[in-house]
């Protein structure tokens, strides 16, 4: 098939996708599929009649639809899954250092506040609680890296069908118990109007006040300004996140200046990563969709994800 990549062209991926067969295309007009890679102001409009199927080379497209860019008029993948891994490795390296209060330590400059430091540790993951909110790829790595620590996992996902290597696995409207036994809340998963706001002045009631929450999933799954207040009345011991909302935060925000909350830039899988990884699963799509097959990473636009 004939693709283009448009606003942008990334010449290692335009030349992987080539290898398998495919014929690169500068304009639109004459493409079989895009592979669209911009904002949602950069979406051709009108999308040329040719074009069979847009393949977005990140995960999270709640944005594109929100701004009627992803409709069901054409199909579209994504590429959830693929940086499984990435993103797991930066989820777990948030749940150390914050288990392990290394921001706080890191800010203290000196060895007199050891003994304050020394109070908040918790020391061992072993025997540790994890609940995964979001039971895809992300979650699956996860609960591998997790394993040698020792701890026991809930994964959390929208069918309650069972997830390998989770101890636990529940469907997300039956896990209202999940929160007040966890440890570590991990939040991976998309946002849809029944995951927006999931995390809310509720669920920080529910949890224990020893809870760290790690989001790593979709900066408004979160209900900031409920995260802020349980925070300060320590309903929570901490947080750490990739994702915000709003996104950028702002600077001066009350979360930039709390020692237990500690935030990494949406760093997670950037542009640098997607460049890597998305070939493979292009030519995968393409493959499927010439097959007349469900794509593997196939959007569901009325779900959301």
């Amino acid at each position: 098939m004939k693709f283009t990549m448009h606003p942008e062209r990334w010449d290692e991926v335009i030349a992987e996708v080539e290898e398998a067969g495919h014929t690169h295309v500068p304009d639109p007009a004459d493409a079989d599929f895009l592979i669209f890679n911009g904002r949602p102001r950069d979406f051709p409009d009108p999308l040329p009649e040719g074009i069979r199927f847009i393949q977005w080379p990140f995960a999270g497209v709640d944005h594109l639809i929100a701004r009627g860019v992803m409709t069901p008029s054409v199909r579209w993948a994504n590429a959830a899954g693929v940086y499984a891994r990435p993103v797991a490795e930066v989820a777990l390296g948030l749940i150390i250092a914050q288990f392990h209060h290394f921001k706080a330590t890191a800010l203290a400059g000196s060895f007199a506040h050891k003994e304050k430091v020394e109070a908040t540790q918790q020391w061992l993951f072993r025997d540790k609680t994890v609940a995964l909110f979001g039971a895809g790829g992300i979650a699956r790595e996860l609960i591998e890296m997790l394993r040698p620590f020792g701890v026991r996992t809930i994964a959390v996902n929208r069918s309650g069908h069972e997830v390998a290597g989770a101890d636990e696995t529940f469907a997300l409207d039956s896990a209202g118990d999940v929160w007040g036994r966890t440890d570590i809340v991990v939040l991976s998963m998309p946002l849809t109007d029944q995951t927006r706001g999931l995390v809310d002045a509720e669920k920080f009631r529910l949890m224990k006040d020893s809870a760290l929450l790690v989001n790593v999933g979709r900066g408004a799954l979160v209900d900031t300004d409920d995260l802020v207040q349980a925070l300060n009345d320590a309903q929570i011991a901490g947080a750490a996140m990739d994702v915000t909302d709003p996104e950028p935060l702002p600077e001066g925000h009350p979360l930039w200046a709390m020692d237990n909350v500690l935030i990494s830039p949406h760093i997670a899988a950037p542009a640098e990563v997607a460049r890597m990884l998305i070939g493979e699963q292009v030519i995968a799509n393409a493959a499927a969709f010439e097959r007349g097959e469900t794509m593997p990473t196939e959007v569901d636009v009325e779900a959301g994800y």
